[in-house]
């Protein structure tokens, strides 16, 4: 495809998310993207470095191991200081939607580790990891797919709830 084709193609996809997604559904569509390629390609280079097929290996500092979920906390660190600071146009901007999507697949990624507190990584224990971060998936991808249905489900609730 020529550059101009795929300019075009990017042009409509654009129109079509300002047309049919409110900025909280295109943050949302964002961060799940975001979450999904970020987890994808984590488990990707790990197994790269691990298989020894990457030419590059673990990220260390003075020596000491830094696993991804480092990254992630000071990725969500970042955002929340966005968010605390309230400025509207950067709270509702896609990159930090992507930036948040992208630090909690970091820390999902390694659930197993933060949840013993031991690297369980390549271990069988450390299957819960992929297990949490795929129900992550799901469940983004299940609200999203139907989310005008879900808002109606908590609108139908609650007044069921509230009328006594």
């Amino acid at each position: 495809m020529a550059a101009a084709e795929r300019a075009r193609l990017v042009d409509g996809w654009r129109r079509a998310a300002e047309r049919e997604l409110t900025p909280t559904k295109r943050s949302l569509v964002v961060m799940w993207a975001a979450f999904g390629a970020t987890f994808g390609t984590v488990r990707f280079i790990t197994h790269g470095i691990r298989g020894g097929w990457l030419p590059w290996g673990n990220i260390s500092a003075g020596g000491r191991h830094l696993h991804h979920y480092n990254i992630g906390i000071a990725a969500l660190a970042g955002v929340g200081l966005v968010a605390v600071r309230g400025d509207e146009r950067a709270v509702g901007h896609p990159a930090v939607a992507a930036v948040y999507g992208a630090g909690t697949a970091l820390i999902t990624d390694e659930f197993a580790l933060l949840l013993d507190l031991q690297d369980v990584y390549w271990a069988e224990q450390g299957r819960v990891s992929v297990d949490v971060s795929l129900c992550v998936l799901a469940a983004l991808g299940g609200y999203l797919s139907a989310a005008p249905f879900w808002h109606e489900v908590v609108r139908v609730t609650h007044r069921r709830l509230t009328a006594r």
